[in-house]
């Protein structure tokens, strides 16, 4: 419905300016009768012909504008349009209603196309459909640079063609018009992604650099939007890979408060308050997330891990005391039944057997420990 409504109210405007200025050149009358009969090389050359006898030609520009519009030549268009503007406002209506007539062209053949990307099985097929979105998205920025909304959906097309170093320019942009929630979101995790990669290829440097960015975007977009979760998740994920813990610990237990059953944050959390050795918070936290889900590997393995860690604590902590005490094997008893879910899962690995082996160890169980540290030799090979 509004796109029937901006068409019309191009077509009126044409109607009136060729009523209204029947006393042009003969080359704007020459220009005019081309363009209705949709004949634009014609057009353009007249028009051409009158700019260049009349630089100050408003209405020239104005109407050269339009067929480069006609055309898609977008950028010709808008240029055109610039320097019809430029010279006078005579035109500055029906250039205005033009520009939203051709955006809003543009910015639904690329919706269009994005839509027909997302749910064609066929990579192949999906990224020429994502290319000619992204193109289209791009004609829509070119005719009104200040859509929020434009920018937000050619950073999604590029985020679901797997380009995620294309999408930070257009949620940069996103960020700059209207600070939307989505901008902050998306651009914080592309950098704490990219810090992911380099760290795992041991470039800690430039890992240190990309978490540094990922972490000063998401909190921007936290002043602003305090309770989003996908922005506190991915925030303290990239304080983690920073390895600045101490400073993620706040804004997590935040999450935790705002959307306590979210087991995201609890799982989280837990992993945060281990690092620091707080293995009774990160126990509680762990716990709290198996709770929400009774299958959470992640929770269930790192719940094992908090005992085994904390069991270590203890036993050392009575060495340096010079005590006997086998309070640490109770921490050890209560990581066993977490670690033998642990090494039934389809992530497990060697450690996780390692870990298994020393528990039976520590608790006497011999047959059982060699096993499970023949199994992690096993693995490891």
């Amino acid at each position: 419905m509004k796109n029937s409504k901006l068409f019309v109210a191009v077509f009126l405007v044409l109607g009136m300016m060729f009523m209204g200025y029947q006393c042009g050149s003969t080359e704007i009358t020459s220009a005019k009768l081309y363009i209705q009969q949709k004949n634009y090389a014609k057009a353009i050359e007249v028009l051409q012909k009158e700019i260049a006898k009349n630089p100050k030609s408003d209405e020239g520009y104005y109407l050269l504008g339009y067929v480069y519009g006609e055309q898609g030549n977008f950028k010709d268009m808008v240029a055109a349009y610039n320097k019809s503007l430029d010279i006078s406002n005579a035109f500055e209506k029906n250039i205005n209603d033009s520009k939203k007539y051709f955006w809003a062209q543009a910015y639904n053949r690329g919706v269009n196309y994005y839509q027909k990307g997302i749910k064609t099985t066929d990579p192949d097929s999906a990224k020429i459909d994502f290319d000619k979105s992204i193109a289209d998205f791009e004609s829509s920025i070119m005719i009104e640079p200040d859509s929020a909304d434009t920018y937000r959906n050619l950073a999604f097309v590029h985020l679901s063609k797997g380009d995620n170093q294309a999408a930070i320019e257009p949620l940069t942009k996103l960020i700059e018009k209207s600070k939307g929630v989505d901008g902050y979101k998306f651009l914080g995790e592309i950098y704490y992604l990219n810090g992911t990669n380099l760290k795992a290829q041991g470039d800690t440097a430039a890992a240190l650099a990309e978490f540094d960015k990922a972490i000063k975007i998401l909190n921007d977009g936290l002043k602003l939007y305090p309770n989003d979760s996908d922005i506190l998740l991915t925030l303290s994920n990239a304080y983690i890979g920073a390895n600045r813990t101490t400073e993620a610990i706040e804004p997590f237990k935040k999450g935790v408060i705002a959307e306590p059953e979210n087991k995201y944050y609890r799982y989280n959390y837990g992993v945060l308050l281990l690092g620091i050795d707080d293995f009774a918070g990160a126990e509680q936290q762990f716990k709290k997330a198996i709770e929400i889900d009774p299958d959470y590997e992640n929770a269930i393995y790192n719940l094992g891990v908090t005992y085994i860690k904390w069991g270590n604590y203890l036993n050392k902590k009575a060495d340096e005391e010079g005590k006997l005490s086998d309070e640490y094997k109770t921490k050890y008893q209560d990581a066993l039944p977490y670690l033998e879910r642990a090494v039934q899962m389809k992530e497990a690995t060697s450690q996780t057997w390692e870990f298994l082996g020393r528990v039976y160890s520590v608790l006497g169980m011999n047959d059982k420990a060699d096993a499970a540290f023949k199994k992690a030799d096993e693995m490891r090979k």
